[in-house]
């Protein structure tokens, strides 16, 4: 069942309501931000009565792809069944995903016993499952917005999950090329494509259950000015969907879609092709078996050569997934909660080109300014901080400031980006400004064993 029904709500030329507090309202917010390495997981329990009598619960991401390996399941195993006890049994209110990097959804993967943390998660009966309108897997690959209510699914459903296979098997492809570590590629390429890759990869299994949670309850695909799809389960709470756009709402969406039509929210023929291309030379260009040199080495005149041709091959690969990866970050939800004269900001793991279109709507900077609580933007990436958003922020500001803004972030240092292109994840230079100028909270500063943060915030 989908919830797409369109109105009006911001970003209509008026100015946002002034904030108010409810009789019915929540009293206080729990926050639990999970240590899940580099990924998400927030648990928001909305309390409601003056003897804590009645919780709600919504759960923001759960992924992971910093943990090792041979640990993730198991650290995804432990979240969720502490998830399950701060639900003390009920069902879970809402389950979010905010996009489909396996750094916020991999959690949700099942078993075969039954015994994953996407089955205990889906145990709790999650009563809506709110994803982008992008994850609607009924669109057709050319579609410019989500279905309306009267839509129905045509053969484009077919071509739209023949899309994002071929999407995914690119990154597939990528991971593996880069655990065979072909000579002549540099380490820490290869390191980086397989990050980005494994990020990007299809994360099948999570994908479904979303979807069976998605059926058994409610299912919503989310975008731009939506009515609030949280209205029925969060009594006293106001959510407003700032992002992501539809492509007929942004018209930077609509030109690079234009220009770049396989790759922008879909992934065509092309990615197919890709794929198949990489697939078909896991070895790189100078494979053993062409080469008939004294024990399968090139000969030394020609070395020089393979080695700076393998090497641009890794980086046109290397392109291939960054280009993914900011597609996929670029349909990231961003909500803001409004409750109790306080204002909560959650944007996924939105960048610039998904912020650009809300922060040019009227009302919407005015509305922003006055954000008690922001979730850092793609675990402290600094274009998911547009400079004009923080600025804005009327509540930053140092240890003195009365009503001091606080910020919670989710990261693990050296996992993204490059510190000598100043592109590093968590990006110094904003850690530091969040630390002086907000209650700064971070899962990277948690001891060995701790499992998550709290944060609580009265209304």
């Amino acid at each position: 069942m989908s919830t797409n029904k369109a109105r009006p709500k911001v970003g209509a030329g008026a100015k946002p309501p002034a904030l108010t507090k409810s009789a019915k309202g929540p009293t206080h917010l729990n926050l639990f931000a999970y240590q899940v390495g580099f990924g998400d997981c927030f648990l928001l329990q909305f309390v409601y009565g003056d003897a804590d009598s009645d919780k709600r619960h919504v759960l923001i991401d759960f992924g992971t792809t910093g943990a090792p390996e041979a640990d993730s399941g198991k650290l995804m195993q432990r979240v969720a069944e502490d998830i399950r006890e701060k639900c003390r049994g009920a069902q879970l209110d809402a389950v979010v995903a905010t996009h489909r990097h396996a750094d916020h959804i991999s959690g949700f993967a099942t078993k075969s016993n039954g015994n994953g943390s996407g089955d205990i998660i889906r145990a709790l009966q999650p009563r809506l499952v709110l994803q982008p309108w992008t994850e609607d897997l009924a669109l057709a690959t050319d579609a410019t917005g989500p279905l309306t209510k009267n839509a129905k699914a045509t053969a484009g459903s077919t071509r739209a999950f023949s899309a994002l296979q071929a999407m995914n098997n690119v990154a597939e492809q990528v991971v593996k090329l880069a655990a065979e570590k072909p000579g002549g590629l540099p380490r820490g390429l290869a390191e980086r494509l397989d990050f980005l890759g494994r990020d990007n990869t299809k994360n099948l299994s999570a994908v479904e259950n979303l979807a069976g949670m998605g059926n058994a309850g409610k299912s919503s695909y989310a975008y731009y000015g939506m009515e609030d799809p949280l209205k029925d389960l969060l009594p006293g709470v106001k959510t407003y969907v700032l992002g992501p756009p539809t492509v007929d709402q942004s018209a930077t969406i609509k030109k690079q879609r234009a220009t770049d039509n396989d790759e922008f929210w879909h992934f065509h023929a092309r990615g197919v092709s890709t794929a198949n291309s990489i697939d078909g030379n896991a070895h790189g260009p100078f494979d053993a078996s062409y080469v008939f040199a004294k024990k399968g080495k090139l000969p030394r005149e020609a070395r020089w050569a393979a080695k700076h041709i393998t090497n641009a091959r890794g980086n046109q690969l290397l392109g291939i997934v960054t280009m993914l990866d900011k597609a996929m970050n670029n349909t990231s939800l961003i909500l803001l909660f409004e409750v109790g004269g306080k204002r909560l900001l959650f944007p996924g793991d939105a960048q610039i080109e998904n912020w650009s279109y809300a922060l040019e709507q009227p009302g919407i900077a005015e509305m922003l300014a006055d954000v008690d609580l922001y979730k850092v933007g793609h675990h402290g990436s600094l274009n998911a901080t547009p400079k004009s958003l923080w600025k804005g922020f009327n509540k930053r500001g140092n240890s003195s400031k009365k009503d001091r803004m606080t910020s919670v972030l989710s990261t693990m240092a050296g996992k993204h980006g490059s510190e000598e292109k100043r592109t590093e994840v968590p990006r110094k230079t904003l850690v530091d400004e969040l630390k002086h100028d907000t209650h700064f909270h971070s899962t990277q500063e948690l001891p060995i064993n701790g499992l998550y943060t709290h944060v609580r915030i009265d209304f």
